[in-house]
């Protein structure tokens, strides 16, 4: 099996704009272009444009579509409706979290499934698998699609500039065909950043004409180009789960925090109903650890697997953390206990090399856009 990256449409663009290229999932994706604060700080306050075809896309179609999804999927899929989109997750039959997805509705018996860069192939063997027995067809599409995203307050003006779609009447969570600077495109109001914001399907042949007329259109508005670092600390902002980190095979969505997604209303069976609906129990009887957001009084960074503590015992356990450049503090979110969990309780601290920091506990998202 070949250990090189694969690349990008937009790869050769990348290197000529001077990006810090890194590995991400077996791709080489731009890390950063220069400062990942000033990239950071375009997007709270102007607009980013980022390179997401690492991301994989796979397309069910045929009159059981929404029945092999429903059997597939946690969340019910027969009620998103014509253009919109839904996020959710799939999971082991033990309930364990195999990734988390974003669902469009494309046509009534057409679906695109999108799922992380690390995890496409699994979830894509796993639709497959659990098609047996329906009227659909899975149809891996990762190379059928390059995917754009601009990202921020400008981003609308930005947009509107170079395509004729409705972009007024677009709602969050929805996707619609349309024509972005003379290049097909599925443009969805959808982002991983906390701001507004627009995911753009094309052909691969045509990324790099739409990031060419993105780059001018938004010239004159602060856009800039925005790499895999500046989208971390945006969605850590944001409070936004990250496959490996906050979600993993050993937690259910109960355990993250994230039941909501679990349709159990449902008619149809699902894989990992069974044990969805004990971990629901348990989690009403018992609540497990509860993901919060801590903010450091002093300077030091938390990190991934960093103890969370409280009075000398070991309360819970970093899962993300990083410079805020927006609160201008450390950030992190993290598992903890219950008992220690509500905003503002005392005594919390972080693990750094020996050193217990105090941090204070916070109610996720760290940042909320103004509407």
């Amino acid at each position: 099996m070949s250990t090189t990256p694969r690349l990008t449409a937009l790869d050769a663009l990348h290197r000529s704009l001077g990006a810090t290229m890194t590995d991400f999932a077996g791709w080489d994706m731009p890390l950063r272009y220069a400062s990942e604060r000033d990239e950071h700080n375009a997007v709270r306050t102007r607009a980013g444009l980022f390179d997401l075809s690492h991301m994989g896309e796979i397309t069910v179609t045929g009159p059981q579509a929404v029945d092999l999804l429903n059997y597939a999927l946690v969340g019910n899929i027969g009620t998103v409706g014509l253009g919109r989109a839904r996020y959710t997750m799939i999971c082991q039959e033990d309930g364990g979290i195999l990734d988390d997805l974003i669902v469009y509705r494309l046509g009534d018996t057409e679906f695109m499934v999108v799922a992380n860069a690390g995890n496409a192939q699994i979830v894509l063997d796993a639709i497959t698998e659990r098609a047996a027995g329906f009227d659909a067809v899975v149809t891996d599409d990762r190379d059928a699609y390059a995917l754009i995203a601009v990202q921020g307050p400008e981003s609308p003006g930005i947009l509107k500039s170079v395509t004729d779609a409705d972009l007024d009447g677009l709602k969050y969570y929805a996707g619609l065909p349309g024509t972005v600077a003379g290049v097909p495109a599925l443009i969805a109001r959808t982002g991983y950043t906390g701001e507004d914001g627009f995911e753009l399907f094309v052909a691969p042949e045509h990324a790099e004409q739409l990031w060419q007329a993105l780059t001018e259109a938004g010239k004159d508005v602060g856009l800039v180009p925005a790499g895999l670092s500046c989208r971390d600390t945006l969605r850590l902002e944001a409070g936004m789960p990250l496959y490996g980190h906050e979600l993993t095979t050993a937690l259910t969505p109960f355990d993250a925090g994230l039941g909501r997604v679990v349709k159990f209303e449902k008619e149809c069976d699902f894989v990992g109903r069974t044990s969805l609906e004990a971990a629901a129990e348990r989690a009403a009887v018992n609540p497990p650890r509860k993901l919060v957001g801590l903010i450091a009084e002093g300077r030091r960074v938390p990190r991934a697997g960093f103890p969370v503590v409280a009075e000398g015992q070991v309360i819970g356990e970093v899962t993300s953390g990083a410079p805020s450049p927006t609160l201008g503090k450390p950030i992190a979110i993290a598992y903890v206990d219950a008992a220690h969990a509500e905003p503002g309780t005392a005594g919390v601290g972080v693990d750094i090399r020996g050193t217990h920091e105090p941090y204070e506990v916070v109610a996720l998202p760290f940042y909320k856009r103004q509407k």
